[in-house]
């Protein structure tokens, strides 16, 4: 069965890019949003299977906007993206609920490992 998912990153291309993947892979990704605070709005709205979500980001930056959706639903399901050199802050989104983490620049089987890994 196809899971939907939700891609957050302030990157137009990174979110291109994350979907081909996951389009790739016979995932069905619901929608998309450029920064943490789009992403909590999306999330109420499509209230998807996954967010795959940057943590880098304007307005409400990733490890924030999973605390948030984690208020919405504990059993939320997120894996975040970093650039390489973000250890602290990976540490801090796992420690927020984020089940996993992918690092840029993407490979596109430890994306769908990642996805696989968290929708379990």
């Amino acid at each position: 069965m196809s899971k939907g998912i939700l891609v957050v990153d302030d990157a137009a291309f990174m979110r291109m890019m994350v979907k081909d993947v996951l389009t790739k892979y016979g995932y069905n990704v619901l929608g998309e949003a450029e920064n943490g605070a789009k992403a909590i709005e999306k999330y109420k709205e499509l209230g998807p299977d996954l967010v795959i979500m940057d943590i880098t980001m304007p307005e409400v930056d990733g490890i924030q906007a999973v605390k948030e959706i984690k208020k919405i639903n504990p059993a939320a399901k997120i894996v975040m993206c970093s650039a390489m050199g973000q250890q602290a802050m990976v540490i801090e989104a796992i420690q927020a609920g984020a089940g996993d983490f992918i690092v840029k620049p993407f490979q596109a089987d430890r994306i769908i490992e990642a996805v696989k890994k968290v929708l379990g």
